[in-house]
C-alpha cells in the first residue's frame, strides 16, 4: 500500500514509518522541516512539506494514498485546547477523501477518562467529558459513520523505549529537580505501557488486515503501579521515593494519578499481535534512559 502518515518523524511516527517500510509498504511522511525531512528521507520515504494547519496538503497527500496513518499532535499541554481543536480539523479533513472508498484511516487516542474504576477495554466508548477536550477518537468515529473505514489505535500513556521524549522523562527530570522520586496518595494507581516497536508493528497489523474494528489497544503492561514506577526512577537517581501532593507535580498532576489500566485482549486475539519488547519497568531500569 500507498500510506500517508502524519507526525511521521515523532516517536510513535518515525516507528510506524520504519515499520511499514521494513515490511515493502510505501510512505509518505508529513515533515514540517527540512532537518525532519532528513530522518524521513533516511528511512526510506517519500517527503510531504507542511503542519496539521495545511489543510489542502493533508487532503492532497490522503487523495493520493491508498490508507492514512495519524499520528500527529502537538504536545503542548499548556495550549492543550487549542491543539485538541487542530487535531480535530487534521483528522476530519483527511476523512474527507476517504468518503465513499475502502481506503482506511488509523487515528492516534488514549485512555484517558475512558473506564474510569476498572480495566478498560476495546468495547469501551470514547471519553466525552468537557474537561478534557481532545477528540481524536470521536472525530474518527464520525467519519465511520459517514462511510469512512476509520479506527483508532488507543496509545498507552508510556510509549517506552531509548530516546523516549515522553511521561518518563519528564519524572526523571522532576526527580532530578525535586531530589525525590514521588507518587500522589499510595501510588497504587496503575499505568499501561507498551513499548515504541511494538507499537508501530500493531498499527501495520491493523492497517494490513483491513481495520475491521472501532478502537484497538496498543497496550502491553495492563497497567503499572505509579508507585513502581518512581520507585525505579528513585532507585536509579537515588533519591527518596515518596507520596506528595498534586502540587509537587505542577501541570502533571492530572496524568501522576491517574488510574488507566487497560486490557489489550481482543487487539491481540483480532490481529495475532504479541508485543516482545521489554515491559516498562525493566526498561526504564536501563541506563539510558538518565544519560545526561
Amino acid at each position: 500500500m500507498r500510506v500517508f502518515v502524519t507526525g511521521a518523524t515523532g516517536w510513535v511516527g518515525s516507528a510506524v514509518v520504519e515499520e511499514l517500510v521494513g515490511a515493502g509498504h510505501q510512505v509518505t511522511g508529513l515533515a514540517r522541516s527540512a532537518e525532519k525531512a532528513t530522518g524521513l528521507a533516511t528511512a526510506g520515504a517519500e517527503i510531504v512539506s507542511g503542519t496539521l494547519d495545511d489543510l489542502d496538503t493533508l487532503r492532497d497527500a490522503a487523495s493520493a494514498a491508498d490508507a492514512v496513518i495519524h499520528t500527529a499532535f502537538n504536545h503542548d499541554f499548556s495550549r492543550f485546547a487549542e491543539n485538541a481543536r487542530q487535531d480535530q480539523l487534521a483528522i476530519e479533513t483527511l476523512g474527507s477523501t476517504l468518503i465513499g472508498s475502502d481506503r482506511p484511516l488509523l487515528v492516534t487516542s488514549g485512555f484517558a477518562l475512558l473506564a474510569p474504576g476498572r480495566i478498560a477495554s476495546e468495547a469501551d466508548l470514547p471519553a466525552s467529558h468537557p474537561s478534557y477536550p481532545r477528540r481524536s477518537e470521536t472525530a474518527a468515529r464520525a467519519l465511520a459513520e459517514r462511510g469512512v473505514r476509520a479506527a483508532s489505535i488507543r496509545l498507552a500513556p508510556s510509549v517506552h523505549g531509548l530516546g523516549d521524549h515522553g511521561f518518563i522523562p519528564f519524572l526523571i527530570g522532576l526527580a532530578h529537580e525535586k531530589g525525590l522520586s514521588a507518587y500522589i496518595g499510595d501510588g497504587l494507581n496503575r499505568w499501561p505501557g507498551v513499548h515504541r516497536l511494538d507499537a508501530a508493528r500493531l498499527y501495520r497489523l491493523a492497517l494490513e488486515q483491513g481495520v475491521t474494528e472501532p478502537a484497538y489497544h496498543a497496550t502491553a503492561d495492563e497497567g503499572v503501579a505509579f508507585k513502581d514506577i518512581a520507585a525505579v526512577i528513585g532507585r536509579r537517581l537515588g533519591v527518596p521515593v515518596e507520596s506528595r501532593g498534586r502540587e509537587h507535580f505542577g501541570w502533571f498532576a492530572d496524568f501522576a494519578g491517574a488510574d488507566i489500566p487497560a486490557s489489550s485482549a481482543r487487539t491481540r486475539s483480532l490481529l495475532g499481535w504479541e508485543p516482545t519488547g521489554p515491559d516498562l519497568l525493566s526498561d526504564i531500569d536501563q541506563p539510558g534512559y538518565y544519560a545526561a
